[in-house]
This record gives structure tokens, sequence and C-alpha cells, in this order.
């Protein structure tokens, strides 16, 4: 089997035109002292002075490279909310469709990546590059990982060919549609389970090991709707029973993700109100309530599974299978 590791890198001399846009997190976060990275308030700088705290990007700018900014929101990204995501894919769309754009940087938390990432890809499936960049240490950190991920975040967006939504973190490119953070703290928090990195970026070169993700654009006026469907994650667990399911159909749920044990799995009890849930007509789905993988179908399966998305994207996925029916 041959390699199939592809090095790219953007033309000497190339000029390209970059949007930036800030919607918060800990990229952007400030604590009162520097030496603490873990007590800070996220959402505290600009986007524009992010950008203007890495070195490289002014080097690429005076390169004949452009950078725009623009602040979409200034949020910690474990509050994200429907609204704030149809405005990103919005302005997301807007600069796409400018044709000397090149490419789309979106600065966020790391907290709910996943799951923006996830809905941008199914929603525009851009043939540009869209590219998620956070940080697992504030901005005021005396070792700060966001500039460095800005600038690969940059790399990556300028890139010749490159398309689809993408997450640059730690020197390594996620399909957007297969990225989950899976460590709180460390810098290199985020996982593809099997699938794994799409590609590296070492000293501004992308080394790609796949094909940049592709896909059928459901279009932003699958958004466009004021009230979205109610969509909830329940976990199987030991001694977990109905009744959880039951008060949710009573508020009047239309979608529910449980995040399954084992192969899928879901305690009796629990599985058997979702049974009478998904007869109301309420869309069910089992996702893995944690680890790599991909859930195995058994061929008996009375729950439709989510393969190998996590809960919080099966719940997206979800939302936008509902939305859809709308638009």
């Amino acid at each position: 089997m041959g390699d199939m590791t592809s090095i790219e890198s953007i033309p000497e001399g190339a000029s390209r035109r970059i949007v930036v846009l800030g919607t918060g997190g800990t990229i952007a976060g400030t604590a009162a002292a520097a030496g603490d990275n873990v007590g800070y308030t996220a959402g505290q700088v600009a986007v524009a002075q992010l950008l203007a705290a890495v070195p490289g990007l002014q080097q690429r700018c005076e390169a004949g490279w452009t950078i725009e900014s623009e602040q979409v929101a200034q949020i910690d990204s474990k509050d994200m909310s429907h609204a704030v995501w149809r405005r990103l894919a919005e302005r997301v769309q807007i600069h796409l469709d400018r044709p000397e754009v090149d490419g789309v940087v979106v600065t966020h938390g790391t907290d709910t990546l996943e799951e923006t990432a996830y809905l941008l890809q199914r929603v525009l499936a851009p043939s540009k590059p869209v590219v998620l960049t956070a940080a697992m240490r504030p901005a005021s950190s005396t070792q700060p990982d966001g500039p460095q991920n800005l600038a690969d975040a940059v790399t990556v967006a300028g890139l010749p060919g490159a398309c689809g939504v993408v997450a640059v973190l730690a020197g390594k490119v996620w399909a957007g549609a297969e990225a989950r953070k899976v460590h709180p703290y460390r810098p290199d928090a985020f996982d593809a389970g099997d699938a794994g990195p799409l590609a590296h970026v070492e000293e501004s070169r992308v080394r790609r090991l796949r094909e940049w993700p592709q896909g059928a654009p459901l279009g932003l006026q699958v958004l466009a709707a004021d009230i979205w469907p109610e969509v909830q994650i329940i976990v199987s667990h030991a001694g977990a029973d109905g009744r959880v399911v039951d008060l949710l159909m009573e508020a009047g749920v239309q979608g529910l993700v449980v995040a399954a044990t084992g192969n899928g799995t879901v305690h009796q009890d629990l599985q058997a109100a979702l049974l009478r849930a998904q007869s109301a007509g309420v869309a069910v789905v089992r996702a893995l309530r944690g680890g790599s993988g991909c859930i195995v179908p058994t061929g008996h399966d009375l729950v439709p599974d989510a393969g190998a998305l996590t809960a919080a994207q099966a719940r997206v996925e979800i939302l936008l299978r509902l939305l859809s029916r709308r638009a």
C-alpha cells in the first residue's frame, strides 16, 4: 500500500485574503494572574487584538496577504446558542460568497466546538476552507496556545485546494464532522476517534493524510426557523429508568439522543420509555456514551444509532433533520 501523505504549502509570494470571525472562547479569555490557566473568564479579548498578537500574521500581511476580522459574538462557548449558530453560519456564508476571499477562520471555545463544526459542515459543506480554531489556555497565560493555533488556522484557510469545515488545534487538522474534545486541560485536547487527524501543520506546511471534507450542503434556509425543535440528550447508566423520558415528552420534546453504554446498549427500563417516545413520533437515536469507535448494528436494534457521532453531534444531526422538514 502506497504512502497517502500529501505535503501542501502556499506558493511563495501568493496573495491571499482570509476573513477571521471571532466568537469568544478561551482563546479570547483572560485571568487575573498570568500563571492561572483554569480560573479565567472566556471571551474577553476582541478578535482584532488576538490577530495583532500573532507576529507571523503581520509578516504575511507585509508579504501581500489581507486578513480581515469581524466580531460575530463574544461568549464562553459553553453558552453557545441556536441564535449565535445561525448568525455565525450566515456570516461565514456571506464571506465565502465573496470571490476575493480564499478562506474563513472562526475563533471559538473548545467546549462546544465539535457541535459548531458539525453544524457548519452539514449546513454549508463549503467549497472553500472554513477553519475553526481555539485554545486550552487563555490569552493572558504565560504560555498561551492560541497564537500558534490561530497562525496554523490561517495557513490552512489560505491553502489552495483546501475545502470543507475543519478544526485546527495543537498542530493537527481534524475534519469538522469528526472532531471531538477528549481532554479537559491539556493543549492537545482533540481527537476524531478511529478516523484520526486529517492533516498536520508543520512550519507553515500542511502534511495531509486524507481528503478534505466534502458533502451536499443543507443550505442556510434550514436554520431560518425562529423557534428550533426541542432536542435533548439523556444518558443510559446503572439504575436508569424512563421517568426523564416521560417528563420530556410532557414538555413537548421532539428529539432524544441517548448516550448509550457498550455497543449502543440501553438500560431495559429506559429503552421501554424510549420506544414509547419513538411510537409517539419523537425522533430517537442512540450515540456512544464515551470513547472511540462506532456503534456496530446488531441486526435487531429497536432504536437507530448515530454511528461514530458523539451524543452532542448526534443532537445537532437530529436538530437539522427536524429543521429540514420545516424548510
